[in-house]
């Protein structure tokens, strides 16, 4: 799916239903996913699922790769969107780390079973690879975030692609868990009363301290 890709409204007649079938096998990959984990989904078996021959499935994605892949970049595409309205609307550089790690989270917790799926196989293939993907926009637009940080004087000099990739990996961690454990984390006796947000606080505090200059400790520090 290309991030300029167009908007339902502009789709002809034809364009509506292809959309429409891709989504109804995302669905059902979800639901077999859910049920009965990775290893219940084949081609054969969502194409039962919508009563669709395996031959008219492989018209829409060529393989099981095929379809995580956009499961995937459908979960870009809605992150991505959210990001663009954190960007927009958070004007405090400091807020605006705690505001993308929430809209990660969110943005899984929306499909927790698209999310699960979406990373439980990675296959060959690395989502920042196409260009006009909506992974590579992501990925993208959070290395500007933290260049821009660092511009502003919030973050230390750093390399922004490999402060973007450790920021990821703990957002991607925290949303796991978040959408594989009920009622994470207050599900633990010692963390009774804990809720999501007070954690995505606490953690979004963690990674800025790590990335920190002496002007966003000050910052951090007045805070409390």
């Amino acid at each position: 799916m290309a991030v300029d890709a167009a908007l339902d409204d502009d789709l002809s007649p034809a364009e509506r239903r292809r959309r429409k079938v891709r989504d109804a096998i995302v669905e059902a990959a979800e639901a077999i996913f859910t049920e009965e984990g990775e290893a219940g989904i084949s081609m054969r078996r969502i194409a039962e699922r919508i009563d669709y021959s395996p031959a008219a499935l492989y018209k829409y994605f060529d393989s099981k790769e095929a379809l995580f892949d956009e499961i995937r970049e459908q979960f870009f595409e809605r992150l991505y969107r959210r990001m663009q309205a954190v960007e927009e609307m958070v004007t405090e550089g400091p807020q605006v780390n705690e505001a993308c790690l929430r809209a990660y989270v969110e943005t899984g917790l929306e499909q927790p079973a698209h999310y699960r799926l979406a990373f439980s196989s990675w296959f060959e293939s690395k989502f920042d690879e196409r260009p006009d993907s909506y992974g590579y926009a992501a990925s993208e637009r959070l290395e500007r975030m933290i260049e821009k940080a660092i511009a502003d004087g919030w973050f230390r000099q750093c390399d922004p692609v490999v402060a973007a990739l450790s920021v990821w990996a703990g957002a991607h961690g925290l949303t796991m868990l978040a959408v594989t454990i009920p009622d994470f984390p207050g599900a633990k006796d010692k963390c009774a009363g804990l809720t999501l947000d007070d954690l995505i606080a606490f953690h979004a505090e963690a990674t800025g301290r790590g990335l920190a200059t002496p002007k966003l400790n000050a910052w951090l520090d007045a805070q409390k």
